[in-house]
């Protein structure tokens, strides 16, 4: 275990931002945090609880240019965007870094794997920042994580004193933090954090038999579709791929590919050529995430689609809770009937 304290911490940051994009926990307005890159030291905020959207913007951007495409005649020529840079992104929470490990399922694990996000991951380094308490709405530790969880980032600092303990969990945390100053504590405790009470997780065997339970169309009344919940989401990945003119005359003809944040419980979503839409109601958009998050997700690719954040609970402008969804499956499961 080492330690460094807050000043060393600080002189640490300065040099990384010197080096690389930092990226940090920043108070926007009203005490909104949001993670931002860093101009200045002095707006990066130590005391906060989660921000209010993840950091999985800095690996899948909401607006990506993937490529430009220039077509002179017969002749195509592609070229590709990759992140040049290499970033830090400091303070992050343990939910936070917990949500790439469904980016990595499909972005990285799969044959062939996705060259633009690999390229991010990369050339990034998470350095996370244990949440001194468990917040309300929040059980992370409900789906494999946990408040001080040290699992999913290079470096973990946990506040302690007039400091930080430090865990190294990799070799790309070991070298960022070679140019920092910290001491050997190998009896340092680390605090005892609390969780909350444990949410029931529904085996992935058993939601098959819940598909057609009403329980999903009466949920779906009260959804707007406003895909607040996908975005705010560390673990949602949807998107759309759309190329965009950018000149045309000449015998030249430019387009540039981007890749956009989508939602599943968008109405479009499904729409297919012809107009034919498969999830056409509310109640199989939402059903349909759902079921991704705790079941497809998980049957195909290994992670849950769900880090226990809380936020789309809170983001909800109906208050449809998936903590109290995944209570009612699982009471659905046992023969009880359940209200939405």
């Amino acid at each position: 275990m080492k330690f460094i304290t807050h000043n060393n911490l600080l002189a640490w940051l300065g040099k990384l931002k010197e080096e690389r994009t930092l990226i940090a926990p920043q108070d926007v307005g009203k005490g909104h945090i949001h993670y931002r890159p860093v101009s200045d030291m002095d707006a990066i905020t130590f005391d906060y609880t989660r921000p209010d959207m993840s950091a999985k913007e800095f690996l899948f951007p909401q607006t990506e240019r993937l490529m430009r495409i220039e077509k002179r005649g017969d002749e195509v020529t592609l070229h590709d965007y990759f992140l040049e840079e290499k970033q830090v992104i400091f303070g992050l929470r343990p939910c936070d870094a917990h949500g790439f490990l469904a980016f990595d399922a499909l972005f990285l694990e799969q044959d062939p794997p996705d060259a633009y996000y690999a390229r991010r991951r990369e050339m990034t380094t998470l350095v996370g920042l244990s949440c001194p308490e468990m917040w309300e709405n929040c059980f992370c530790g409900s789906v494999g994580g946990g408040p001080d969880d040290p699992s999913h980032v290079d470096v973990l600092l946990t506040a302690l004193g007039d400091g930080y303990a430090v865990q190294v969990t990799t070799p790309k945390g070991e070298a960022l933090l070679a140019s920092a100053n910290v001491q050997e504590k190998p009896d340092l405790a680390l605090p005892e954090i609390p969780q909350n009470d444990p949410i029931p997780i529904l085996p992935t065997g058993e939601w098959p038999a819940l598909f057609d339970n009403q329980y999903w169309a009466r949920l779906g009344e009260r959804c707007l579709s406003c895909k607040l919940c996908t975005y705010v989401c560390p673990a949602c990945r949807c998107f759309d791929l759309r190329d965009e003119e950018v000149l045309s005359g000449a015998g030249l003809v430019i387009h540039d590919r981007m890749r956009v944040w989508d939602a599943c419980t968008a109405p479009n979503y499904r729409t297919i050529a012809g107009g034919h839409n498969s999830r056409a109601v509310k109640g199989q958009r939402i059903r349909n995430r759902y079921y991704c998050k705790f079941y497809y997700y998980p049957e195909d690719f290994g992670p849950l689609g769900c880090v226990g954040c809380g936020r789309c609970i809170e983001a909800c402008p109906v208050n449809i809770d998936i903590a109290e969804m995944l209570v009612a499956v699982s009471d659905m499961s046992q023969g009880q009937e359940v209200s939405a």
